[in-house]
């Protein structure tokens, strides 16, 4: 469990930071800069629970508890970043595990079953809800943009690199369950205004 008595350490002021193993990295290092995306994602899902709340789509859970399991995953996603990977650790890391990515298979296959299928791409908006879980979305697509360029340099679990693939497929759908089933979806008009 972890333990914050205090906030601020003044560790960070030479522009370094400490990784989950204890070594010192400077603070645009990739692992930084891929975890700090993902703690941005999950600030931005934190902003799309504002108006999720009560929400709920056909059989499956309603969204923001889908949401607030995705939350603390992404926690989980965190810790495994920021923990590079080595042979026998004195304390085995959390890492993101295939039994996350399937749950977020699962739901997302649960929520798309219910919906038509598209005939356009789906332009943000629609509603609040929607407009702020694309925005999570896109945040979840860098995210994963920059996970896979650490992983060229330095290991990144499997697991972790498909769970960010999923996320950003369930915020897609997601979007659209809240849209009213696709209802309520903005739909791009191509060359609309020529």
């Amino acid at each position: 469990m972890v333990k914050l008595t205090k906030i601020y350490t003044r560790g960070g002021d030479a522009g370094e930071t400490s990784l989950g193993d204890g070594s010192r990295v400077p603070k645009g290092d990739r692992r930084v800069a891929a975890y700090g995306t993902v703690d941005e994602a999950n600030a931005v899902i934190g902003m799309a629970r504002l108006h999720t709340h009560g929400l709920h789509g056909g059989d499956w859970p309603d969204a923001d508890a889908m949401l607030g399991r995705i939350q603390n995953d992404l926690f989980d996603l965190g810790a495994d970043l920021c923990t590079p990977e080595e042979e026998e650790p004195k304390y085995p890391p959390l890492r993101i595990v295939q039994a996350q990515v399937d749950r977020l298979e699962a739901e997302i296959d649960a929520m798309n079953a219910g919906l038509a299928p598209l005939t356009s791409f789906i332009l943000p908006g629609g509603s609040a809800a929607a407009a702020h879980l694309h925005l999570a979305r896109t945040v979840v697509r860098r995210a994963e943009r920059l996970m896979t360029v650490l992983a060229r340099h330095e290991p990144v679990t499997a697991a972790a690199l498909k769970y960010v693939n999923r996320l950003s497929d369930h915020l897609f759908v997601l979007s659209r369950v809240v849209n009213r089933n696709g209802a309520d979806d903005v739909l791009w008009v191509p060359g609309a205004n020529r």
